[in-house]
Formats: C-alpha cells, structure tokens, sequence
C-alpha cells in the first residue's frame, strides 16, 4: 500500500513540474524511446527499454518530468534441467523537477520527487522529495550546464520489509552539448546522501538524428548504493541502444 502512495504521488508530481537550456527553447517537449534486444543460440533472452521524457519552459517555470522502464527474460534450466524462462530485471522510475525562476531567470527554486521499483536490488522501493536551490551556471550556442542542491527526505524498504527512512543532501547536475544540428551529448550526475544509504546516479549519453523526428541513442547509465544485501552489488550498469522519437 505504500509503494502504491508513493507512486501515485509522484506520478501526480510529474504533470505539476529541467531540461537542458538550449538556444531555441521550445515551450513543450516530448519524447519517448524505445530499445529491444533478443538473443538465442546458446542464450535465450529478450530486454525491453522503454523511457518517456518531456520538458515544459514558462515565463516562470522549467520543468522535467520522466519516467523510465527495464525488462528482461531469460531461458534457463531449472533443478529438473527443464528450460523455462525466467525474469532477470525488472525496473520502473519516475522522476520530476520543478524549477521557479527568480528575478534572474538563470537563479531558480527547485522542487524535485522522485520513486523506483527495481524488483531484482536491495531495496522494494526507493522514493525521494528535495527542494533547495537550482542555478543555471551557463548557456551558450552549444553547450549548457545547471546544477541544484538542497535538502530532502528519503524513503526506502528493503526487500526484507525493513523502512530507512531518513533526511537526506541532494546534488545534481546536467551538462548538454550540441554537437551539430543533429548530434547531441548529454551527461547527467545525482547523489542523495543520508545516514542509511547514499545513492548516486550518472548516465553518459549521444544522441543522433536519423530521419525527422527519429533519433538513435546510445547511452551508458550507472546506478550506486552504498548500503546493500551482501550478496548484490553495489554498482548497477546498463548500456542502451534506443530508438527516441520526438512528438512535440
């Protein structure tokens, strides 16, 4: 019951709510994205990615809002060395930040929520909120970098049933450059520092024009928690090939 609260209050936070600053900011963004992968031979698998981004800039406002999914199946042998497939990852994250501009538009107040089910961690759930300040360090012709800090509330169960919950320091900070008219680099950094755990995040991102509104995207992702089972590790890594089509 309450991974389900969580979830609902985020996902009720997201249509409420940064992107990355560019020359030509357009007031609404969305894009979804896309990734399948299938093996078979000696291994039988089949992953499935799947993201929704968009941002929103008003007079007032930046606004981000995510959310983000992982499956994967495989085929192995059971205790009887019958085949049967079995499920290896599965994830779900949404996230949301809400930036208020001030007086200079590149000096912001940011709120941020955000809530994962990653079903093979630690952890059942693991659900922030932050607030605290948000500054625009930079925007030129091609490159732009922000970053934001403050305090926050994290809440998290274990697989074991076991709450950590706790007060918590939230840092981020994203970087853009526009390679060309077509090309793009993305690098996104985050950690929640608390006294139970500390759990950082950064995804190193290309992104390519194929064809109009069709992008092909590789990126590297790196997932950290300081305090996990012993017997799971604390760095989760995933590369990723996705399709990225831009609706608006």
């Amino acid at each position: 019951m309450k991974r389900t609260v969580l979830a609902v209050t985020v996902i009720g936070a997201l249509f409420s709510t940064t992107a990355f600053a560019q020359t030509k900011q357009k007031p609404l963004t969305l894009e979804g994205g896309l990734g399948f992968i299938f093996t078979t031979g000696n291994t039988d698998t089949t992953s499935v990615n799947g993201s929704l981004e968009s941002h929103q800039e008003l007079e007032r406002w930046s606004n981000d809002y995510s959310l983000s999914g992982l499956y994967k199946e495989e085929a192995v042998e059971n205790d009887e060395g019958v085949e049967e497939d079995r499920t290896s990852a599965q994830r779900f994250d949404a996230r949301a930040q809400a930036n208020y501009k001030l007086d200079n538009p590149d000096y912001r107040l940011f709120g941020f929520a955000s809530y994962e089910d990653d079903r093979f961690s630690s952890y059942n759930y693991q659900s922030t909120i932050a607030a605290g300040w948000n500054h625009k360090l930079w925007q030129d012709d091609t490159t732009s970098f922000e970053y934001s800090i403050g305090p926050g509330y994290a809440f998290n169960e274990t697989q074991d049933g076991e709450s950590q919950n706790g007060i918590i320091v939230r840092a981020s900070s994203a970087f853009q450059w526009l390679i060309s008219d077509t090309a793009k680099f993305t690098q996104t950094v985050s950690t929640e520092v608390g006294s139970e755990n500390t759990k950082s995040a950064a995804e190193s991102a290309l992104t390519a024009s194929i064809s109009g509104n069709l992008s092909l995207k590789v990126s590297v992702s790196l997932n950290h928690n300081s305090n996990v089972e012993p017997d799971k590790e604390k760095l989760d890594t995933e590369t990723a090939v996705t399709l990225v089509y831009s609706f608006l």
